[in-house]
């Protein structure tokens, strides 16, 4: 598929200056950039999933505990 972009002049050169320092080219950077972004944000979102799962589990599993039946006093006591 072709993508047509508006950019600065000034700024294609640039950048065109860091694709030959790379050994590429500048589709060659956009197409790997839109790659990382792609891979980055499937990483996100298996994150925001496990993340999900692990509060749900976190409801799930809480269970309430009574009031103490020993005061912190005792937990230190000497013989």
């Amino acid at each position: 598929m072709n993508v047509t972009l508006s950019l600065n002049d000034e700024l294609v050169k640039k950048v065109r200056k860091i694709a030959v320092d790379k050994d590429t080219t500048l589709t060659g950077m956009i197409r790997g950039y839109l790659i990382q972004l792609t891979e980055q944000d499937a990483t996100r979102g298996r994150q925001r999933k496990e993340l999900d799962a692990l509060e749900h589990s976190f409801e799930k599993f809480r269970f309430r505990v009574g009031k103490p039946t020993w005061k912190r006093q005792d937990l230190y006591e000497r013989s």
